[in-house]
């Protein structure tokens, strides 16, 4: 069986909605929904805010591919256009991390690079994993780090930019 941490972001359209997508689409396998936080655009790129939320799902018959391409099919179902690196979207679905029974899943090629490689330098990551899992762990340069950690890490400014807001995803 494979569990995995799906980081998912939107800031286009109706925002909550393309959120919620994700959760109907992986129906059964989901396991846990984070809170829903809003964050300023993260990679240089002008934008509006993001709506921001984590998932943890498992499926016995998905691998770390299978959910790869999972992803790739709830962001086209939402209309993604993938024009400008870091630009706006109407759906970002990320594997933040997958494991396969108590093994976590690595891969280090161009289509798919588990974990994800930047997630620890993500406070609109971290903080929606660790509000849904507050014992998550992320290995980072091959060291497993409390995600706790990895969060108090980041600068201050950053963390504060990512605020919860009254919104909630319905599994």
């Amino acid at each position: 069986m494979t569990r995995v941490v799906l980081s998912i972001g939107s800031n286009l359209g109706d925002r909550l909605a393309r959120l919620q997508s994700v959760v109907d689409g992986l129906g059964a396998a989901v396991r846990a929904v984070s809170p829903v936080y809003e964050t300023a655009a993260w990679g240089g790129v002008e934008q509006g805010p993001f709506l921001n939320a984590v998932v943890i799902a498992d499926d016995p018959a998905l691998d770390a591919r299978a959910w790869l391409r999972r992803g790739q099919e709830l962001e086209r179902a939402a209309d993604r256009v993938r024009e400008v690196h870091w630009g706006p979207r109407t759906l970002d679905v990320d594997i933040v991390t997958c494991h396969d029974g108590s093994a976590e899943v690595t891969s280090d090629d161009e289509e798919l690079t588990l974990p994800h490689p930047l997630a620890h330098q993500r406070a609109f990551v971290l903080a929606p994993w660790l509000a849904v899992d507050p014992s998550a762990t992320l290995t980072v340069a091959g060291e497993t780090t409390p995600v706790a950690a990895l969060l108090d890490a980041i600068d201050a400014d950053e963390r504060a930019g990512v605020r919860q807001v009254d919104l909630a995803l319905a599994l």
